[in-house]
């Protein structure tokens, strides 16, 4: 059980108070899953209802207490040369106390798969009798709960999903991704799509991880697809799907979970969201086809590198912040920001990522990108470099042998390559 206090000022003598976003951000914030809101108020002039939230319809129901229990009607509990402990600042306010009695002081919500249980048009009201002042409500919450802000059950819940979606696929294609996902890797991705699904006012920890999930396998398909096209042997420290199983297999794999992905997205009901992850992976194929183009004037220009980058890489991390604030319905600015914060974020991953090549304690064989001519920025700006940029390029230019690929290495490290 959640147990909190539910606070808020009123302005007008008369005021209904609309509570129900305050009481959704609650329910997703303790991770209701399915139970009941609970709510009382704690003063004898707040009521609580539930009607429509209509500014006509307000009016009237104010003026149907105004007729029901009129201020100043001559209320007993106004005379106060009758009444005793009477406070120095006690309001004349017997008609509030009566139009009181007309609503409840009580009012229960349920909630079913972490929502409010609402009709289209209903909304949760305090309605203020005797205003203005600042108010009170207790609140209870009860029933199954997932914890968000848990720090291991968001990872544990994208976890179980990714298994559950890899349980249910064909073996010749859930078996080489499983290997992938079992091998580990950052799940930056997903952290970034839970972390923004929190933002806005409709959260749900169990629709956040089923999106992680499926932009994680998105993620990896790209990878499967990378390596074949890179001719890596190795991932994670296992044989990539093209080095175990061959390139027709590895394209295969790849596009099932391409296309799984996008279903999965696509059958959540938020057009918005799928309109994110899919445009990224339009980034995606359409940056790829630039990289391989590029690799013919290698190492390339820092524009050509960050036009790569931002599709291949950042695309899909400003999709993931960017899906994660629209399934949690954030405002469209924040939606844009969040954007914006993905694709730099991206950007600056892929950015270090480079410098990872150039570093023995990486545990990645130093000159891996070298030796594949994969666009890096810490080469084009040694091939820049007034000092060591002629030998750079005629190197690259070459072939590039053990030796070629460990001298090109040297020269990045001693240029001022890698702090630019």
């Amino acid at each position: 059980m959640s147990a909190s206090r539910l606070e808020f000022a009123t302005s007008r003598s008369t005021e209904f108070v609309d509570l129900t976003a305050r009481i959704r951000d609650e329910v997703g914030r303790a991770g209701l899953r399915n139970g009941r809101v609970h709510l009382q108020s704690l003063h004898t002039t707040v009521g609580l209802a539930v009607n429509e939230n209509e500014p006509l319809l307000l009016r009237d129901f104010q003026g149907m207490l105004e007729r029901i229990a009129p201020t100043g009607a001559g209320y007993e509990h106004d005379d106060f040369t009758r009444r005793i402990d009477i406070a120095l600042d006690e309001p004349v306010n017997g008609h509030a106390h009566c139009r009181q009695l007309l609503l409840s002081a009580f009012l229960t919500l349920l909630v079913e798969d972490g929502e409010l249980v609402m009709g289209r048009w209903q909304s949760v009201f305090a309605v203020e009798l005797d205003g203005p002042r600042r108010r009170q409500l207790a609140m209870q919450l009860d029933g199954d709960f997932v914890r968000p802000h848990s720090p291991e059950m968001p990872d544990s819940l994208v976890e179980v999903e990714l298994a559950r979606q890899l349980m249910v696929d064909p073996e010749p294609v859930a078996a080489p991704m499983r290997r992938l996902v079992e091998a580990g890797g950052k799940r930056l991705r997903p952290k970034l799509v839970q972390l923004t699904a929190g933002i806005g006012p409709r959260t749900d920890p169990l629709r956040a991880a089923e999106l992680a999930a499926a932009v994680e396998l998105l993620h990896n398909a790209t990878l499967i697809h990378d390596d074949y096209v890179d001719e890596s042997t190795h991932r994670r420290g296992r044989p990539t799907v093209a080095a175990a199983e061959g390139p027709e297999r590895a394209i295969a794999v790849g596009d099932y979970y391409f296309a799984k992905a996008t279903r999965l997205i696509a059958e959540m009901g938020n057009p918005a969201v799928t309109s994110a992850v899919a445009e990224a992976l339009e980034a995606i194929c359409a940056s790829q086809i630039d990289d391989v183009a590029l690799r013919g004037a290698y190492p390339g220009d820092r524009e050509s590198y960050l036009r790569v980058v931002r599709g291949k890489t950042a695309s899909l991390f400003a999709a993931a912040c960017a899906s994660g604030a629209l399934l949690s319905e954030a405002a469209p600015e924040v939606v844009g920001a969040l954007r914006r914060y993905g694709d730099l974020l991206g950007t600056a991953f892929q950015m270090a990522d480079d410098m990872v090549d150039f570093s023995p304690s990486s545990g990645k064989p130093v000159g891996l990108d070298i030796r594949q001519r994969v666009l890096s920025l810490p080469l084009i700006y040694a091939a820049d470099d007034r000092v060591v940029g002629p030998e750079v390029r005629k190197l690259l230019a070459g072939t590039l042998g053990d030796a070629e690929v460990g001298r090109v290495a040297e020269l990045v490290t001693t240029s001022d390559a890698l702090p630019r």
